[in-house]
């Protein structure tokens, strides 16, 4: 498990970054994560990334307060240093969505938009939410679906309303938040939407114990893998969050120790192909 395999071969792009900067932006939800309370700048993080062959990042937005969305993702797509994109903020439900979200697509360096859905069942509800969601096609831009495990039926059905979006299922649909039999049966259905994409991340966090192990980690990965193919998976990073239970040169580790018996092309398209292609990056 801990050896590095293919580092040196590969090229990887972080769709899945977080930067918190609380003397620049509030992020009221760190308020129940101590260990998240400080200043993840793009210093440290590139200090790590570099040497892991992370040679590009999607910033992924953190949950700052509405009327510091737009502030937080000028920040973020001005900064460089392989920076090279963004999934913005929103409120997919507001009946002003629609101004906002042109707002951000005139910025070409937004890719794509994400509210956290997860622990909300209310969301689904929302009149405008798919009508909303829809809009997104014509932009250009694509949906993060970040929601529970036990979620998954709600937002599979949101997503074969929404056919023309292209949706991407953060962290594997976080299996450990339920029952792992169900989870695998409501990976298979949303899978089957040519539409969703499922971030390969998070496993670390939301499938194991803190003191996991690969072993741990192995019976989500393989069925994630299993039910999207090596052609719909993106890979993220979750950092800083994968700081609590590991650190990003462990995840690395254990992706690259995971997918050991694919081919050459198969962790091209994981680690770098399939972001190009489902985030439009030129």
């Amino acid at each position: 498990m801990e050896q590095k395999v293919g580092w040196d071969e590969l090229r990887i792009i972080d769709t899945h970054l977080h930067l918190i900067e609380p003397e620049r932006f509030n992020y009221p939800w760190t308020a129940d994560e101590p260990g998240l309370q400080k200043t993840f700048d793009l210093t440290a993080y590139r200090r790590e990334a570099m040497a892991l062959g992370i040679t590009a990042m999607l910033h992924m937005e953190v949950s700052v307060p509405e009327d510091e969305i737009e502030a937080e993702t000028a920040h973020v797509t001005g900064l460089g240093q392989g920076v090279i994109g963004a999934i913005a903020g929103c409120r997919p439900t507001r009946a002003d969505f629609p101004a906002v979200a042109g707002r951000l697509a005139a910025n070409p360096r937004v890719k794509g938009l994400r509210h956290v859905f997860q622990g909300n069942p209310a969301i689904y509800d929302e009149r405008l939410l798919a009508e909303n969601l829809r809009r997104l096609a014509t932009l250009g831009l694509t949906f993060d679906l970040c929601i529970y495990g036990p979620e998954l039926p709600r937002a599979t059905a949101l997503a074969a309303d929404c056919p023309e979006v292209q949706f991407i299922l953060d962290h594997c649909g976080k299996p450990g938040m339920g029952p792992l039999d169900q989870w695998r049966r409501d990976i298979t259905a949303i899978a089957r939407l040519p539409n969703v994409v499922c971030k390969f991340s998070g496993l670390h966090s939301y499938a194991a114990p803190p003191d996991w192990s690969l072993d741990d980690l192995r019976p989500a990965a393989e069925h994630v893998i299993a039910a999207f193919g090596f052609d719909r998976l993106v890979w993220g990073s979750d950092w800083p969050v994968c700081t609590l239970t590991g650190s990003l040169t462990r995840w690395v580790e254990a992706t690259h120790a995971l997918i050991e018996g694919a081919s050459p092309d198969e962790k091209r398209r994981l680690f770098s192909a399939n972001a190009e292609r489902v985030y439009r990056l030129a």
